[in-house]
């Protein structure tokens, strides 16, 4: 277990060498506003990015904004959107995210966390994603499975719960880089710190990374 100053070390490595690896490092998903990269949030859940961008152009076609969205008939989504999983709750959440958006936020997308947390399939990580993505505002750092795995195996944190992990990793990197880190450990657990196989000989951070969990 790392303490609070080893911490801070680590994780300013860990920056250092993740923005020479990843300089302008960006999401997968494929979204031109607010509103279809919060739809494309909540279906990448369980989902590849692929995937869901394979799908988003036809559903966007049929129903370009929350306004639109909120009158579709529940099957009518469902089948539009079946390939990501979890159809039948992705469509729910879809239908009644985008009825809140009209109904409450006047058809725009909430700019703040405490907001787009009300809406249906939106929690702190989805949030977080829309905030930096959308609107360039780091008002927390998004914990995905990549993000988990590689904090903790770095030992930045002992966590396992998302929220704990996002209040640990806070205070490791400035503020302006939230958004990014997410990016960037999103690459590197694809790419090198993979969950079942790391690449721990091609990787620049195993010079300090203390491997926890890993099997050599």
């Amino acid at each position: 277990m790392l303490n609070t100053a080893e911490r801070q070390k680590c994780a300013a490595r860990v920056l250092e060498a993740l923005r020479a690896r990843y300089p302008k490092p960006k999401t997968n998903l494929v979204a031109k506003n607010a509103w279809q990269l919060l739809v494309a949030t909540i279906l990448s859940a369980q989902c590849t990015d692929a995937r869901v961008n394979s799908l988003t152009p036809a559903l966007f076609a049929r129903w370009p904004g929350p306004r639109e969205l909120a009158g579709a008939v529940q099957h009518d989504v469902e089948e539009m959107i079946k390939p990501a999983g979890f159809y039948h709750s992705k469509a729910k959440n879809l239908r009644l995210a985008a009825q809140r958006i009209c109904e409450v936020f006047g058809g725009v997308v909430p700019k703040t966390l405490a907001e787009l947390v009300t809406l249906a399939g939106v929690a702190r990580k989805t949030a977080n994603v829309v905030l930096f993505g959308a609107y360039g505002i780091n008002e927390g750092l998004a914990v995905d499975t990549h993000v988990k795995r590689i904090s903790y195996r770095l030992g930045l944190t002992d966590a396992r719960e998302p929220r704990q992990i996002e209040m640990d990793l806070l205070p490791l990197f400035p503020r302006e880089e939230w958004g990014n880190v997410n990016h960037r450990m999103v690459w590197f657990g694809r790419e090198i710190c993979k969950a079942r196989r790391p690449l721990c000989a091609e990787c620049e951070l195993r010079g300090f990374c203390p491997r926890r969990e890993v099997s050599l």
